[in-house]
């Protein structure tokens, strides 16, 4: 399974940008972030039929996952963008096809992408 990360930039505070991952097969998927000098963190997560999702709280009401199972594709919409939320961006997915339920954990996730930057100035 190949993951294909898009749509990272450069926003001021304030802004939006959406992070789009491409994946074949219908495994539940996640984001997680990284910034420099920190831990990798989840962020979001979505089953594989999209009508579960979970959020972390530092991006709750702020963030949006969705996935569109005949494009393969994931997205996540993020809005009221703060500077906090600057880090490179990963989509993963697994463990299982046609997983009811989201995962929050990193071990969880079989397949990754090479992540995406999102950097948000002040």
């Amino acid at each position: 399974v190949q993951l294909v990360e898009s749509g990272g930039g450069l926003v001021q505070a304030g802004g939006s940008l959406r992070l789009s991952c491409a994946a074949s097969g219908r495994y539940p998927m996640g984001w997680f972030r990284q910034a420099p000098g920190k831990e990798r963190e989840f962020v979001a997560a979505i089953n594989w039929s999209g009508d579960s999702t979970d959020y972390a709280d530092s991006v709750k009401d702020r963030f949006t996952i969705s996935r569109d199972t005949a494009k393969s594709t994931m997205y996540l919409q993020m809005n009221s963008l703060k500077p906090e939320d600057t880090a490179a961006y990963y989509c993963a997915a697994g463990p299982t096809n046609y997983s009811g339920r989201t995962y929050r954990w990193e071990s969880e996730y079989v397949y990754w992408g090479q992540g995406t930057q999102v950097t948000v100035s002040s």
